[in-house]
């Protein structure tokens, strides 16, 4: 079986500063005070902890995470908040590149990640969906070539020139998903983006998203909502803390996981 991704012993670790210098012109002069004090005033307040001292600690949002994700996949990736979803999606799109480990991509990857992530808040639909296809690797002929389908699909026809800005969650997350979905991909990521929109969008995204992967094309899709998983997923791996604790074809056991009932 061909693979897609190949993921090996991957950590990712994030620097957390705690307390800021930086804060109001009040607190940033008390802090210089303070360090002035202290170092021509022998034995001054010593011991004392100073509320404006800036520390920091090591977080790992994923620690030695490995598997292997099939050509023409559907994959589900499920965890609580904070189990290391966001920063595996990121990663796997190259937005991030791993503290430790490594991942070998074969194909080129179209991601959907956070709302609003590749367009501009000033530009029109119009000037976006050519921004963000640059972006996802289209060219502009291939953009022009797709440009109605795009739209079609969005059902944003009637708001196609407005300022970005303007438009609700629920029409951003139509535009974005409908770029992604039409570029052609090797790899599609989705993260959460079910989570915003009317039911029947909901459908038929997921009638694309078994379009494309019956195309051939690998899907990777992040989801709270249960029945999406199930419905779409084939393959589901379960996160927590930041390691991976299941790994499965049996997507109703990674649910019961999931869901903290006994498997």
């Amino acid at each position: 079986m061909t693979t897609a991704i190949h993921i090996e012993n991957i950590s990712k670790r994030y620097v957390i500063q705690h307390g800021s210098a930086a804060g109001s012109l009040k607190e940033l002069v008390e802090h210089y005070r303070r360090l002035i004090t202290r170092r021509f005033i022998p034995n001054f307040k010593r011991g004392q902890k100073d509320p404006y001292e800036v520390t920091t600690e090591e977080f790992w949002a994923l620690k030695d995470v490995s598997f292997d994700i099939p050509k023409g996949d559907k994959l589900g990736i499920l965890g609580r908040n904070g189990a290391g979803k966001s920063t595996l999606l990121k990663i796997m799109s190259q937005i991030t590149k791993p503290t430790e480990g490594r991942i070998v991509i074969y194909g080129r990857i179209s991601s959907l990640l956070e709302m609003g992530t590749g367009f501009h808040s000033e530009l029109s639909g119009r000037e976006n969906i050519f921004l963000n296809g640059a972006l996802l690797g289209m060219g502009r002929t291939e953009i022009t070539r797709k440009f109605d389908e795009i739209v079609a699909f969005s059902e944003i026809e009637q708001f196609i020139d407005t300022p970005f800005k303007r438009y609700s969650s629920g029409m951003q997350a139509r535009l974005g998903f409908s770029v992604a979905a039409h570029l052609e991909p090797d790899i599609l990521i989705l993260d959460e983006v079910l989570a915003v929109g009317d039911v029947q969008f909901q459908k038929k995204c997921l009638i694309k998203m078994e379009s494309i992967s019956n195309s051939g094309a690998t899907v990777i899709f992040v989801n709270h909502g249960i029945d999406a998983i199930k419905q779409f997923c084939k393959h589901a791996i379960v996160l927590e803390k930041g390691r991976l604790i299941l790994d499965t074809h049996d997507v109703d056991e990674a649910i019961r996981l999931y869901l903290g009932e006994s498997v």
